[in-house]
């Protein structure tokens, strides 16, 4: 029987260790460690005075079918109205024989996907498409001068060199500046022009004006492709757990250890000991002192910075621990805010409880605003608000670095802070906030500057060993969706089992060119 170590009991490391254990329990003997107390890693829900919160937002849906078919086969899909539709009248896709959410905890809710941007009190789609409400909100003038400024984006390209240049070129410049600069320079405390076009290349796969009107045309004339020539669009609907994505995993986190899994929470690695080119063991730091684990494969989605900097015994070469070193990270918090209204209209055509604005996420552009996005709970999922017919819950999203000012601030500054920007921008008003959370999450963002230029180099390092898989997010230093980071996870299982070495399947995940968050039609 081979020890499987696995750092983080996040997506990754939960889906690794089910993936090793369901038909070979007795083939491996299976062990996660986990820093904290809690399950999930940035995937977890933080419960607050009977609220719910979501660290982050997070979508269930996946291009991959074997993902899919992964999360409904631990939480089955609705198959009757949750609370919201059944008072609201609305319809949705129901599973027949699912279970029904108003009596069933485990289940899977199938959800409308609205978000938009928030500019000049005005609301945008999001993406941002060239709708009859887009023109009307931008007005003439500015519509006018977006277009010729794609014009001349499409005739003369400029070189991928950035992020800034990537957006210009599939946007234009004027579209840039209001919907894409200001916001970037927020999420990662950098200038796009300072940023690698490959971080565009990930999260905004296969979106440009030109793909929004073909779109847009293709609908309304009806017209049908062939499937070479089908374009991805963005989904409309995606599945959410009950109680939000910290349930599934805490599911998970049963199963693993139903099926033989060891979960150690509370034990932080701190030294990855390497002898005769494999990883020998890791030495955590627990509430009990230090204690060395010993392993014979190890699956790690911790920080690469963390993982290559902690190596001890036989250290890699100064060259590789200043890449790792140098690696950027942009950390998170979130504000929870509980008001009895918001000051949005909804002038959609979706209701809602309390006829609240039906957006999941809405993206603040405002450049006068430290703030991100904000989440509105009752909307991705009924059961996240204690009271979701008459108050809203909602989050505030900050990006931020570790240390900084604004990470360092008490609870009573930042929320103080936060209510106040929600006040400047008529969203609400800060004396009516009922009650208040924050949540601090280190390292949620691996960003894509300073030595990221030569993050191959480290990737050909960290395969030398065989016996050690990166996998997640933060393990690959890659921006990746949860569902991507399952796949890398699931690529390390089958490689683990069949005895490959070879890491390529692994790193390959979300690669590709495709918009994260679309699908094709064929």
């Amino acid at each position: 029987m081979k020890k499987v170590v696995i750092i983080g009991a996040g997506p990754a490391g939960l889906t690794a260790a089910n993936e090793l254990l369901k038909d070979n329990s007795e083939q491996f003997e299976v062990v996660i460690l986990e820093e904290t107390q809690v399950i999930g890693g940035i995937s977890q829900t933080v419960r607050y005075n009977g609220n719910r919160m979501d660290i982050g937002g997070h979508r269930f849906f996946s291009k991959s079918d074997e993902v899919m078919n992964w999360w409904s086969d631990l939480m089955p899909i609705q198959g009757e109205p949750s609370y919201d539709d059944k008072v609201l009248g609305r319809e949705k896709p129901l599973e027949e024989g699912g279970p029904d959410p108003e009596s069933d905890d485990r289940v899977m809710l199938v959800r409308d996907r609205v978000s938009r941007i928030y500019y000049r009190n005005h609301f945008f789609d999001y993406p941002v498409s060239m709708s009859a409400a887009t023109i009307k909100n931008m007005g003439f003038a500015t519509t006018v001068a977006a277009g010729f400024s794609y014009l001349k984006s499409a005739m003369f390209k400029k070189p991928e060199t950035s992020l800034e240049n990537f957006y210009i070129n599939r946007f234009g410049k004027k579209l840039y500046s209001m919907f894409f600069e200001g916001y970037t320079e927020k999420l990662w405390g950098r200038h796009p022009r300072e940023i690698s076009a490959d971080w565009g290349s990930q999260r905004v796969k296969g979106l440009s004006i030109r793909a929004v009107l073909k779109d847009m045309f293709s609908k309304a004339f009806g017209g049908k492709k062939k499937n070479k020539e089908v374009e991805t669009s963005l989904i409309e609907q995606f599945w959410y757990p009950k109680y939000g994505p910290g349930q599934l995993w805490e599911l998970a986190a049963d199963r693993a250890v139903e099926r033989g899994a060891k979960l150690l929470k509370g034990c932080k690695v701190q030294n990855i000991v390497c002898e005769g080119g494999k990883i020998k063991s890791v030495v955590c730091e627990t509430e009990n002192g230090t204690e060395t684990i010993e392993g014979d494969i190890f699956i790690s989605s911790m920080p690469v910075k963390d993982l290559v900097c902690g190596m001890t015994g036989e250290k890699p070469p100064q060259e590789i621990y200043d890449i790792a070193e140098g690696l950027p990270y942009r950390d998170f918090v979130t504000v929870g805010l509980l008001v009895d209204k918001l000051n949005l209209k909804n002038e959609t055509k979706m209701k809602t409880l309390g006829n609240i604005v039906p957006d999941c996420w809405i993206y603040v552009q405002e450049t006068n605003v430290k703030l991100g996005r904000i989440q509105i709970f009752n909307n991705w999922s009924p059961y996240m608000v204690k009271n979701p017919e008459n108050t809203v819950w909602i989050g505030l999203e900050y990006f931020c670095g570790e240390g900084d000012d604004f990470w360092n601030m008490s609870d009573e500054e930042c929320i103080k802070l936060a209510a106040g920007e929600l006040e400047t921008m008529g969203v609400i008003k800060a004396s009516e906030v009922i009650d208040s959370h924050r949540e601090k999450i280190k390292k949620a963002y691996p960003a894509y500057f300073d030595t990221y230029a030569h993050m191959d180099e480290l990737i050909q390092y960290l395969d030398t060993y065989d016996n050690l898989y990166c996998v997640g997010r933060n393990g690959q230093h890659r921006y990746n969706n949860m569902d991507h980071s399952m796949l890398t996870a699931i690529r390390a299982a089958e490689s683990i089992r069949q005895g490959k070495t070879d890491k390529h399947d692994i790193w390959n995940v979300n690669t590709e060119k495709e918009y994260h968050e679309s699908k094709s039609n064929a």
